[in-house]
C-alpha cells in the first residue's frame, strides 16, 4: 500500500516529458475567451438595480454589463434591472419608487467622451433602505482599459454594501492545453482578458503569484527536466531560480516576497527547500525518509504546510519555516486518508485540500480552529486549489465532459461557477493577490 500511495503521490505532482519553449509576449492577447456557468448561488441574494450608464453607447465595452456580471458572480447580489434603462447620476433618487420595484441598492452611472479614446467614468451608490447616498467614483480610462474600471467599481460596490473587500480587480493565472501546446496566461478575475505569458510544446505547471502580484514563479519542462523559474510579468523577463540535479518542483511564496519554499529530489527523495527570490541560499529545511512536497507559507510567515507520507498515505503537515530542525512537524489532516496540495487562506483561519475519496479526487476545506472539514464539490477529479485574495472563494481545476476547466466555489459551498474556453483543456490555476 506504501508503495502504490508513493506511486499515485509521486506522478500527481510531476509529469516528465521533454520540453520545447516559445516565448511570447504577455501583452498579446490570446482568441479565445471564458464561458462562465454560475450555479447554487442560494435565494437569500441583496436585489440591487445597475441601471444602465448614460451614454454608454459610446464605449467600446459596456462597463454596465460587467459590473452586473461581477455583481452575479459574486454570489451575494441579483440584479433586479437588466435592461438598457438609464437613470440620472445627478440629484437623489427617487427611494420610495426604488423600495417598490423591489430593490435595496441603486447604481447609476454615466460617460463623459474626453478624446478620441479617453473617457471618464462616473458613478454612483444609494442605499435604498437607508435612503442614503454612499457616495462613488470618478474614474478616467482608455478604451482598452474599461475593464479594470468596470472591476473596480464593482469592487467598491462590494464593499461599501458588504464591508469587504471585492476580488473583481484581481488577476488569474492558469495554463491552456491546446492540443500539444501549453501556454501559461494571466486573465481578469472573471477569465477575461487573457493575454499570454509563455507558450511551450511541453508542460507548465504550478504557476504561483509574488505578493505584489508582479511576478509569477512556475514549473517549466523546456530543459528535458522539471526546472523553476520566476516570471517578471511587465517584462516578460524571468530567471531559472531552482535547475537543480533530479526533480525542482511546487515553487511557494513568503508572504514578504524575499525568498520561496520548493521541493528538490537533488539528494534522493523528494524533500523541501528555501531559496532567495534570486536563485541564492539554497537551504534545504526537512531532512526525511519519505517524500515532503507542496509547500506552502502561513500568511504570518511563521510555518510552512506541506504535503508528506511520512505516515504511510499522503497528507498534510506543518512545521515551522525555519524547518523541521527548529520544530518538529505536526501532522494537520486525519478525516481523510489520502490527502494532497495544502493551501491557507489568507488570514490563516481554513486549510483547502484535496482528498481521495475512493478513488474520487474531491476539494475539501479544513477550519484550523476547531478541525472540522467539509467537502466542497461532489467532483471527481479535482486539483490545484487556490484561494481569492479575500479568503471567500477557491479557484480549482476540475473536468466537466471529459475536459479541464476552472471552476470557483465559496468557502461555504453555496455559491459556484464553472469557467471553460470552448475546444481547451484549462488546469493549474492560481488566484493572485490584491493589487494595491
Amino acid at each position: 500500500m506504501l508503495q502504490l500511495a508513493k506511486k499515485l503521490f509521486s506522478s500527481s505532482l510531476l509529469v516528465f516529458t521533454t520540453a520545447c519553449l516559445g516565448c511570447i509576449s504577455l501583452m498579446s492577447s490570446a482568441s479565445a475567451q471564458m464561458n462562465i456557468e454560475i450555479t447554487g448561488v442560494g435565494q437569500s441574494l441583496y436585489p440591487i438595480a445597475v441601471m444602465r450608464f448614460k451614454d454608454e453607447n459610446k464605449l467600446p465595452t459596456s462597463v454596465t454589463e460587467i459590473i452586473r456580471q461581477d455583481l452575479a458572480r459574486s454570489g451575494y447580489f441579483k440584479n433586479t434591472e437588466n435592461g438598457n434603462a438609464s437613470e440620472s447620476d445627478e440629484g437623489i433618487p427617487n427611494y420610495k419608487s426604488w423600495t417598490a420595484r423591489g430593490a435595496d441598492a441603486l447604481v447609476v452611472g454615466s460617460v463623459v467622451q474626453t478624446g478620441g479614446t479617453q473617457f471618464e467614468i462616473h458613478y454612483k451608490l444609494f442605499d435604498i433602505r437607508k435612503s442614503l447616498s454612499l457616495g462613488g467614483l470618478n474614474l478616467n480610462s482608455s478604451a482598452d482599459n474599461l475593464r479594470a474600471v468596470a472591476h473596480k467599481i464593482a469592487d467598491d460596490i462590494i464593499f461599501k454594501l458588504l464591508g469587504e473587500r471585492g476580488v473583481f480587480s484581481t488577476r488569474l493565472s492558469y495554463v491552456i492545453k491546446e492540443g500539444k501546446r501549453y501556454r501559461l496566461v494571466i486573465s481578469d478575475a472573471d477569465g477575461q482578458n487573457i493575454r499570454n505569458a509563455m507558450s511551450s510544446s511541453e508542460p507548465i505547471i504550478s504557476p504561483s503569484w509574488s505578493p505584489d502580484g508582479k511576478k509569477v514563479a512556475y514549473v517549466s519542462f523546456e530543459d528535458r527536466k522539471p526546472v523553476i523559474y520566476v516570471h517578471e510579468l511587465a517584462t516578460g523577463r524571468r530567471i531559472a531560480l531552482s535547475n537543480q540535479k533530479g526533480n525542482n518542483s511546487a515553487p511557494a511564496w513568503s508572504a514578504d516576497g524575499k525568498k520561496l519554499a520548493i521541493s528538490l529530489s537533488r539528494d534522493g527523495n523528494t524533500q523541501i527547500y528555501v531559496i532567495h527570490d534570486d536563485g541564492t541560499g539554497l537551504r534545504r529545511l526537512t531532512r526525511g525518509s519519505t517524500i515532503d512536497t507542496e509547500p506552502q507559507y502561513s500568511p504570518d510567515g511563521r510555518s510552512i504546510y506541506f504535503t508528506s507520507d511520512r505516515g504511510g498515505n499522503p497528507q498534510i503537515y506543518r512545521m515551522s519555516a525555519d524547518g523541521e530542525q527548529t520544530e518538529s512537524a505536526k501532522r494537520i489532516t486525519y478525516k481523510q486518508g489520502f490527502v494532497t496540495s495544502p493551501r491557507i487562506s489568507p488570514d490563516g483561519k481554513y486549510l483547502a485540500y484535496i482528498a481521495n475519496i475512493g478513488g474520487a479526487f474531491r476539494l475539501y476545506i479544513l477550519n484550523l480552529a476547531t478541525g472540522d472539514s467539509q467537502a466542497l464539490t461532489d467532483s471527481s477529479s479535482d486539483e490545484s486549489p487556490s484561494f481569492a485574495a479575500n479568503g471567500r472563494y477557491v479557484l480549482y481545476s476540475t473536468k466537466v465532459n471529459g475536459k479541464r476547466v476552472l471552476a470557483a466555489v465559496s468557502v461555504d459551498g453555496n455559491s459556484k461557477q464553472v469557467l471553460t474556453i470552448p475546444g481547451s483543456d484549462v488546469r493549474q490555476p492560481s488566484w493572485g493577490p490584491f493589487m494595491d
